[in-house]
């Protein structure tokens, strides 16, 4: 059995373009699916966030219409109930990557508050994309890549081709106009190879040791690739 880090937003919000705090977290769906099928092939999660605080989810993830109807709902929040280890999270700054076969990073729009700018994940980041583990990143989480920053000012992952959560899907989910900044703009400035899918249908890109997915309908797919590389 080998062990994942699931690295995870310590955000319970994210501040919008005019000083507005839009209640958030992770991203119900982009945690318990790839949960379900790493412990299903046998694995041991970890979950690290900033400061080691119990993440928060995003309310409006456990929503019928985002889980197809009410029973799906139900479903989605008995899986989130069972995920004991959400309880009981290590902080960012004692991971050793040494200790874990993969790491992966869902979304929400936590991350674009404190994970885009958190210098331990960005470090962690690095380090995993070098060592050539299976990394994963799915939706939002790619916010954290911008703070994989080289001792050079470069981008770690500039370069590389990935899947985001594109600015299409934040303006049809209502957001766009609110933010500060889009997450799919910031990637491409910082020289990330954003590869844009249709909005809200799966989509996952894989370049080296990079599984990244689109949207929240892509962690079930990146998952699959995770643990193939996995083997």
């Amino acid at each position: 059995m080998s062990k994942i880090l699931f690295v995870m937003t310590g955000a319970d919000h994210w501040t919008l373009a005019d000083g507005t705090l839009h209640p958030t977290g992770f991203w119900a769906e982009e945690a318990v699916a790839p949960y379900q099928a790493f412990k299903a092939a046998g694995h041991e999660i970890v979950v690290a966030t900033p400061g080691g605080v119990v993440p928060t989810v995003d309310k409006g993830s456990l929503a019928p219409a985002f889980n197809g109807g009410q029973e799906g709902a139900d479903r989605t929040a008995a899986a989130l109930a069972a995920m004991t280890e959400l309880q009981h999270p290590v902080k960012l700054t004692e991971v050793d990557l040494d200790d874990y076969a993969a790491v992966f990073y869902p979304g929400g729009h936590g991350p674009m508050e404190d994970l885009a700018v958190d210098a331990d994940s960005g470090k962690l980041l690095t380090l995993a994309l070098e060592s050539g583990k299976p990394l994963g990143v799915v939706c939002h989480g790619p916010a954290a890549l911008l703070a994989a920053v080289k001792d050079d000012g470069t981008n770690a992952f500039a370069g590389y081709q990935v899947a985001a959560f594109t600015n299409d899907e934040e303006i049809q989910g209502g957001l766009a106009d609110k933010a500060k900044w889009l997450l799919q703009d910031r990637l491409t400035a910082a020289g990330v190879e954003v590869q844009v899918g249709a909005p809200w249908a799966p989509k996952t890109v894989v370049d080296r040791n990079l599984v990244t997915g689109q949207n929240p309908a892509s962690s079930a797919p990146l998952a699959d690739e995770l643990l193939k590389k996995l083997g």
